[in-house]
């Protein structure tokens, strides 16, 4: 299926006087607006049918229907059609029985054109607006839904801090190592609070220039640099009423973290190249992968690591916690979609002797390579992860190594050989996405194409 990028939006103008419906197509086509017309109800509505419309112009005498009487038809095909009811015998009565029917808006002829496209137009930026809204709510449900830590004893203490957060307004510091999941604890900590419903606005603290950080998190007033030719809010402003998360806190300028205390403590900002303050309410979340301790007064302050750390969750790497690998494992494989997948007990245990460096993210990855790389439904991750030198013998002659398992393993360069080959089989020979796949860049994949003689 072909997606329609920038299509035009659709006017559909129903009503019987033709001269009337010309004059509205010659006034409101324009490049981004295609006007549609027709002269009766029936074929108003096979327009609707079959074509993708945004704004209907009604007409309440039709030839063969009133136009209240197909409202319920129009939005049948699309709840979120405006229509604009446009009648020369106005009454009270007709207009509340055209709003009950789902009208947007009701105008009385003879009207000017610019009053028209006014109304159009307005109409027009609702029904877009909503389709924002639409998308918004989808991915805050969807992000809800998934805001769940997924573990078992391992996860216990970190569960019952994070409900604790939830119940309180007070900023939270999360510590972790890279993969451990301390983007979803975040979220599982504004979505399990009463804030849930206001933003959760997320910024990588180290994936920022330090020109630009403050910028970023504070806004800037219109002449505030070269460039800044209209004023800009800030996340900090963006969230207002919600939750701020800031990644890689360890990351962030030092003469930005007194800014930042200053912000978090007196609930007001003032923007970048601005004259006066700003009230603000955020809750704040921060999360580093470092140990700050090691940093305080060298390049963290120590006062904004105290502010930060009223509620402290630490997220314990996977090696720490082998017992929630299997849980793990089925969830993720529920989340990717693949709910058939079958891991063997044999191969959990193969996985849970692996030290899992990357953490569950590292584990996502692998489970979801072996997806793509491994035919059926019982899946071997663990052949595609280095096994630890604890788990596996003296090497034998140069054809294999004799696993813990007694089985028989090819060469590391035999195996890659062999996953390169399935891999470009499987993705009929695009590289790009083979190089994705494979989680290495295109230039390492032609590389080893060309090292192993595949094509």
């Amino acid at each position: 299926m072909n997606v329609q990028h920038n299509r035009k939006k659709n006017l559909l103008v129903i009503d019987d006087d033709k001269i009337y419906c010309e004059a509205v197509k010659d006034y409101l086509s324009r490049d981004a607006v295609q006007v549609l017309t027709a002269f009766t109800a029936k074929d108003g509505l096979a327009f609707c049918e079959r074509e993708p419309i945004d704004v209907v112009l009604l007409d309440q005498q039709l030839p063969d229907a009133e136009g209240s009487a197909i409202c319920p038809a129009i939005l049948k095909f699309n709840e979120r059609i405006k229509i604009i009811f446009a009648t020369a015998y106005p009454s009270f009565d007709n207009a509340i029985k055209a709003l009950k029917a789902g009208a947007y808006d009701y105008l009385t002829k003879p009207f000017e054109l610019d009053d028209l496209g006014l109304t159009v137009e307005r109409a027009f930026r609702t029904a877009e607006l909503e389709g924002i809204e639409q998308i918004q709510t989808y991915r805050r449900e969807k992000e809800i839904e998934e805001a769940v830590l997924v573990g078992g004893p391992g996860l216990d203490e970190t569960v019952r801090l994070i409900e604790l957060a939830a119940a309180s307004e007070s900023p939270v510091l999360i510590t972790g190592e890279t993969g451990t999941g301390k983007t979803l604890a975040a979220q599982a900590v504004h979505y399990r609070s009463k804030l849930a419903s206001f933003p959760f606005i997320s910024i990588n603290c180290a994936a920022l220039p330090e020109n630009l950080i403050e910028a970023e998190l504070f806004g800037y007033d219109k002449g505030a640099f070269t460039g800044a030719v209209t004023a800009k809010k800030g996340i900090f402003e963006m969230a207002e009423g919600g939750t701020l998360f800031l990644d890689e806190i360890g990351e962030m300028p030092l003469h930005l973290q007194a800014k930042l205390l200053s912000t978090i403590e007196e609930k007001t900002l003032k923007r970048l190249g601005g004259e006066s303050f700003r009230r603000v309410n955020v809750r704040i979340i921060a999360a580093t992968g470092v140990d700050l301790e090691k940093s305080l007064g060298q390049t963290f302050r120590k006062d904004l690591y105290y502010r930060l750390s009223v509620i402290r969750i630490h997220l314990p790497p996977l090696r720490e916690r082998r017992q929630d690998i299997q849980p793990l494992c089925a969830t993720l494989l529920k989340r990717m979609g693949y709910r058939h997948a079958v891991l063997s007990d044999v191969e959990q245990q193969k996985l849970m002797r692996y030290d899992w460096p990357g953490n569950v993210r590292e584990l996502k990855n692998i489970l979801e390579r072996a997806v793509i790389l491994q035919h059926g439904t019982e899946l071997r991750p663990s052949l595609l992860v280095e096994t630890p030198a604890s788990t596996v013998s003296a090497p034998a002659a140069s054809t294999g190594i004799a696993g813990a398992s007694d089985e028989l393993l090819t060469t590391l360069e035999e195996m890659e050989k062999s996953y390169i080959q399935k891999a470009l089989r499987t993705l009929s020979g695009n590289l790009t996405q083979t190089a994705k796949a494979l989680g290495i860049s295109l230039s390492t994949l032609k590389r080893k194409i060309k090292e192993y003689g595949l094509k």
